[in-house]
């Protein structure tokens, strides 16, 4: 019978190969790498995650990477963007290439195009985009030319969808700012992105920085469907769990099975011999995670990360989530930055705004309002006055 893992033995496992435990020396290419890539579909939120995992994050090392290329920015899992290795970015794109497709054709932009020659316009595509990185407007005005009947809209979703693209600089670079410009990843890279799908890579890299997970886990992060039979097939290379039996019933229906789960044989998890000093009670610090932070996105069932209540109170229409704050290891709070306005006495200085759920302890208070302080210096070195302000939670 297999062992089962606890929440709690999950969520240390996750925190552990997410680097969330303790914060670690890495270079930056393979710590992106190890975490399975960063998703970075905003400018500049992602950099936080290197103030969660490094030791001495800098953020301008980070946009050099990204500049001369040793980093990439493009849709992949989930049709959403990511900051990736080229190398990384190769395989990834074309094992993701058919949620891309199915992006293209759930969306209004898909049945706009149906009737059109798709291959026509990535041909045209990769011409213009070629010659100079532009804006999807600006791409898309360059396409209407050819085919007037279409909205450009449409024209640059089909090559955003079909074309593995790029978000070059300076978009993404931190203290810096562009149009989200657009370039052939090959032709960017140096590298053909024509590689054969690779689904059995896809679910041992998401175990290495996710696990142990379910295969609804792993369909959920990388959009992708269908794995259970690739799940099966490494089932030999594999070392099998199951969740707890969910007492909480559910409109009187009785509890929910236990759900199998998998795992690399050596990853960090306790209750492994290989790693005696990580337990399901391993002290989890403070983190001040950003909107979009992997670890909330990574699984079919967040509830090893997040409850359902705290789920529910970061829930937004806008599809733009707060950024949280990890305490003993699960969400426990929402966090921004604020601006001071100038007086005559003081100069323009950020400070950190902090909404907890509960009630907190002294010592919680205390390791919060350190941890705000050092995200503050990360984000405005420099710049005096380090405030973290916590409020009554609602």
């Amino acid at each position: 019978m297999a062992t089962v893992l606890s929440r709690r033995a999950l969520n240390r496992a996750t925190l552990a190969r997410q680097f969330l435990l303790e914060r670690v020396d890495l270079p930056i290419v393979e710590l992106v790498t190890r975490l399975g890539g960063l998703q970075a579909q905003t400018t500049h939120t992602w950099y936080v995650a290197l103030q969660n995992r490094l030791r001495s994050p800098d953020p301008h090392e980070m946009g050099r990477l990204l500049t001369e290329g040793a980093l990439v920015r493009m849709s992949l899992m989930r049709s959403t963007l990511h900051l990736v290795t080229p190398q990384e970015a190769r395989w990834l794109r074309g094992t993701t290439g058919e949620v891309m497709a199915r992006d293209l054709e759930n969306s209004s932009h898909g049945k706009a195009t149906a009737g059109l020659d798709r291959s026509a316009v990535l041909d045209m595509a990769r011409k213009i985009l070629e010659e100079e990185p532009l804006t999807p407007k600006l791409l898309g005005e360059r396409l209407a030319e050819r085919w007037p009947g279409v909205p450009g809209p449409h024209l640059s979703y089909v090559v955003r969808c079909l074309l593995p693209v790029v978000q070059v600089p300076p978009r993404g670079v931190w203290g810096a700012s562009g149009p989200p410009a657009l370039a052939p990843a090959d032709t960017w890279t140096g590298l053909p992105m024509d590689a054969e799908p690779d689904r059995e890579r896809l679910v041992l890299r998401y175990l290495a920085a996710y696990g142990p997970a379910s295969v609804q886990d792993i369909q959920a992060w990388s959009g992708s469907t269908r794995l259970k039979s690739v799940v099966e097939g490494l089932r030999d290379r594999l070392v099998s769990f199951h969740t707890e039996q969910d007492e909480r019933p559910e409109g009187g229906r009785r509890p929910a099975r236990p759900v199998e789960l998998f795992d690399l044989p050596h990853a960090p998890r306790p209750g492994s011999d290989l790693y005696p000093d990580l337990h399901a009670d391993t002290p989890a610090p403070v983190r001040f995670l950003y909107d979009f932070d992997n670890i909330l996105r990574a699984h079919a069932d967040r509830t090893r990360v997040i409850s359902d209540e705290a789920r529910r109170r970061i829930a937004v229409r806008n599809g733009m989530p707060p950024s949280t704050v990890l305490l003993d290891g699960s969400v426990a709070a929402t966090w921004k930055v604020n601006h001071i306005r100038p007086t005559r006495s003081s100069t323009h200085t950020p400070s950190l705004e902090v909404a907890p759920f509960r009630t907190l302890t002294g010592s919680e208070t205390e390791e919060i309002v350190e941890e705000g302080r050092r995200l503050l210096g990360f984000l405005s070195p420099g710049q005096g006055g380090r405030e973290v302000r916590i409020h009554d939670p609602a």
